[in-house]
């Protein structure tokens, strides 16, 4: 073996050892900047709320985990315990801001009627479920499970005001609110899918095809036996949810308008 040779190798020993010194000197930076980063970055409640809610958006109530929010928001599980609580208070307090928000929502318009807002709230909620897929569980949990909570409270009294507003005698105001936030949390909520849902319907399936399919089914039953069904099989299959929840609305509002 010559002199020049192992030269050659003594020199490539030292750049590789070079070499594996800088990596691993970057990566003691990178970790450093890092864990820099998770000191630094003072997140507030509302942050870890909306990205808890984005959780909930993309992957149903099963994507929301403490370590799924840690990792998104790259802190730890002190800042999400400290700011909001465990799961179950950040379920609550997803459901509290997206329903917080619709409760704020004012009809367009300069002048404005007591029926203009329970419209404009009521479409709120129906839009929001829609948005919201997981919403709907969460929402009938807090109606009854927590009924002096900010969502139970902030709902009856938003629709309760404008019953007020219609003349419905004060000794009526709670059957009539009651019956009208029923109507509204029940209609929003068949419109929706449910987490856990083991009914076999596919939620990606097209509402027309589904709708088409169900009147076409009705229209095969005994007319003697059904005779109902058979004249609305095809009212069904082109009704528009929207206009049918606000006419359902409508209903409730004649009905309770005239009670004394």
């Amino acid at each position: 073996m010559g002199i020049g040779h192992v030269d050659t190798s003594i020199g490539s020993s030292i750049q590789i050892s070079a070499m594996l010194q800088k990596c691993w000197q970057n990566r003691a930076m990178a970790t450093r900047a890092r864990r820099a980063q998770r000191r630094n970055q003072v997140l507030s409640r509302e942050q870890i709320i909306a990205t808890a809610i984005e959780l909930l958006d993309s992957g149903g109530e099963s994507a929301l985990t403490v370590r799924a929010l840690t990792e998104r928001l790259a802190t730890g599980t002190g800042a999400i315990y400290y700011q909001v609580g465990n799961r179950d208070e950040l379920l609550d307090a997803a459901t509290e801001t997206v329903i917080g928000t619709v409760l704020d929502t004012e009809p367009a318009g300069a002048r404005t009627t007591a029926r203009d807002e329970i419209r404009a709230v009521a479409l709120g909620l129906f839009d929001a479920i829609a948005a919201h897929q997981w919403l709907a569980t969460r929402l009938a949990l807090q109606i009854t499970r927590n009924p002096c909570g900010p969502v139970t409270v902030g709902i009856f009294e938003r629709f309760g005001r404008q019953v007020g507003a219609l003349g419905v005698p004060r000794a009526a105001w709670f059957d009539a609110t009651s019956t009208l936030v029923h109507y509204i949390l029940g209609a929003v909520g068949q419109n929706a899918r449910v987490d856990g849902d083991t009914s076999g319907v596919d939620p990606r399936v097209d509402r027309g095809e589904f709708l088409a399919a169900v009147s076409a089914a009705w229209q095969e039953l005994d007319p003697d036996d059904y005779p109902f069904m058979h004249v609305i099989a095809g009212q069904m299959r082109e009704h528009d949810d929207r206009e049918q929840f606000l006419t359902g609305i409508a209903a409730v509002l004649t009905g309770i308008t005239n009670m004394r």
